[in-house]
């Protein structure tokens, strides 16, 4: 134990008094430990913004990143120095990788099997001439619809039946073989199977699919500057798989789900939920993990269509990022499902969560504790002529 004197003056009431301050301090014994405040969630976080499609998406890597990884690539290349190349960019499977892409593949099948399930009992609704979607018995009356004649409407949205889709946002991507093979042209594209992105992502990791075969290297790719030296010899690319009949392709595809999956018991309800939940943060976690390893690099996605006039209809590529992958799909957040409908006067005092979370705690599952804060649960929500009250 160590002690320490320290002279100083105290100020009371105006006069002036000489003290001692003692401080002590010991170490920790190997068996102690210091237990500390967990750190406590941010409350009421602002929603994520959303980009308009007339202007650009914003780089994932900050431009002058990749600006200066350029001019390296072009200066060894110039020297004649081939570019230092780490698995996965070479070509090379990470093995750590592949037991985290099958978990991911396995879950996300199991997300899709729970959510066509809970659709049977939870009702979704799903804008006609928009993206909005409302997880409730009845859709909202915010008037926030931007769909093409929503200027007829007064901005108030058309409200459908909603499907699996608009919980799981479809994003799709064509499966490639060999990412550095051959290019996908626009008189070949319907030559290539278009499969979900996150499916795909799981093959290019080290999931082995049949129907959907991936080159596995065992030489890594040569490249100088931007220019492939060596792709490891040709290899004839297999034919697609067209026997959309097949079993095992519809478990990880959303198409006619709910036709597939029969409708639960309501004492089930509350388990599914929580199994749906858990893969969920099983798939985003892993995906993410998936992502930082392969950057999304061959796992091409669509840009928005910035003056695409300029570029003859031709993309604008860029590394895609994870939630351009797997979409969370913001929704209002209603805490009764079967109260009155949400009405834009009050627009400010509603939460949202991603829609799968939303699905699934209507139906009896626990929140995650990160999706709180953007719930807004512990703001109190007035009624109409209160909320003409409150400045």
């Amino acid at each position: 134990m160590s002690v320490k004197f320290n002279c100083q003056q105290f100020h009371k009431s105006g006069s002036t008094r000489p003290g001692i301050l003692l401080c002590t301090s010991r170490k920790l014994r190997g068996d102690e430990t210091v237990w500390r405040r967990k750190q406590q969630l941010t409350q009421n976080v602002d929603f994520p913004p959303k980009l308009p499609k007339k202007k650009k998406k914003p780089y994932p890597i900050p431009i002058k990143e990749i600006k200066h990884a350029a001019r390296q690539d072009r200066k060894l290349a110039h020297m004649g120095v081939e570019k230092h190349l780490e698995p996965p960019k070479n070509g090379l499977l990470v093995p750590d990788l592949v037991p985290v892409a099958y978990e991911v593949f396995d879950t996300w099948k199991l997300l899709i099997k729970g959510l066509a399930q809970l659709l049977h009992v939870i009702p979704v609704h799903g804008c006609s001439e928009c993206s909005e979607v409302h997880v409730a018995q009845a859709g909202h009356r915010i008037l926030d619809c931007e769909g093409p004649t929503s200027s007829q409407r007064h901005s108030s949205h058309a409200w459908v039946k909603g499907s699996i889709n608009d919980i799981l946002v479809p994003i799709e991507s064509y499966h490639l073989f060999d990412p550095f093979g051959r290019r996908i042209k626009h008189e070949t594209r319907f030559e290539y199977d278009r499969i979900p992105a996150v499916v795909e992502l799981c093959i290019q990791a080290g999931v082995d699919i049949p129907e959907y075969p991936s080159r596995r290297r065992t030489n890594p790719v040569r490249m100088l500057g931007r220019k492939i030296l060596d792709r490891g010899g040709h290899l004839e690319e297999p034919k697609p798989w067209r026997n959309v009949e097949s079993s095992s392709l519809m478990d990880f595809d959303t198409y006619r789900a709910c036709e597939r999956f029969p409708r639960p018991s309501l004492s089930d309800v509350p388990k599914i939920a929580q199994e749906t939940i858990d893969a969920y943060e099983t798939v985003r976690k892993g995906r993410q993990e998936v992502d930082e390893e392969i950057h999304c690099e061959s796992v091409w996605l669509l840009l928005r269509a910035f003056k695409h006039q300029w570029r003859d209809g031709k993309h604008g590529w860029q590394d895609a990022t994870v939630d351009e992958v797997f979409p969370p799909n913001y929704v209002w957040h209603v805490r009764d499902p079967s109260g009155p409908p949400m009405r834009t006067a009050l627009k400010r005092y509603y939460g949202k969560a991603p829609a799968v979370v939303e699905v699934c705690m209507q139906a009896g599952a626990r929140i995650p504790d990160e999706y709180k804060p953007m719930m807004r649960l512990d703001i109190v929500i007035p009624d109409s002529e209160e909320a003409k009250l409150i400045a």
